[in-house]
């Protein structure tokens, strides 16, 4: 990561406190599989609230279906695991430095309703756990404060 944390926390629009910018130093995915836009809460060492403007131009929506699309379930859980690795990342810097995060697990994922082109994802994480760079956080995804997608992340630093 390089920065700290609290010099990422600048943002030129006002309703991010982190913007693409300090997501770019804090992860290692690029496009089109950077799938948070920006972060509109942190607290440290509990919780994080990102989120994602779904557009028509994702290229998934090529083939996820046409005339129907959708959002992919799996992206929507790599979405809230990216937020995830922000939050730990951010949480215990001198632990995530030099590392990268990597999956160790999705658990209780559930789906509730599409999520379509125009929909701006509200992506919310609660720390549960955490330990020696292995982190649960409990996730939930949001369109205007309705319920769409929610999983217990299980992350670790590598």
């Amino acid at each position: 990561m390089g920065d700290s944390p609290e010099s990422l926390f600048k943002s030129e629009n006002p309703k991010f406190i982190m913007d693409f910018a300090g997501i770019l130093k804090v992860l290692p995915h690029r496009y089109p599989f950077l799938l948070v836009d920006g972060i509109i809460a942190f607290e440290k060492e509990k919780s994080i609230v990102g989120q994602k403007n779904v557009s028509f131009n994702e290229p998934f929506f090529a083939g996820h279906f046409p005339g129907e699309p959708v959002m992919p379930g799996v992206l929507q859980i790599e979405a809230l695991a990216q937020i995830s690795c922000i939050l730990v990342a951010l949480s215990y810097p001198e632990e995530s430095a030099g590392k990268r995060p990597a999956f160790a697990g999705i658990e209780e994922a559930r789906f509730r309703k599409p999520v379509r082109p125009g929909h701006v994802l509200t992506l919310k994480g609660e720390l549960e756990k955490y330990r020696r760079g292995y982190a649960v956080v409990k996730t939930r995804a949001e369109i205007d404060g309705d319920l769409v997608a929610e999983a217990i992340i299980k992350a670790s630093m590598i």
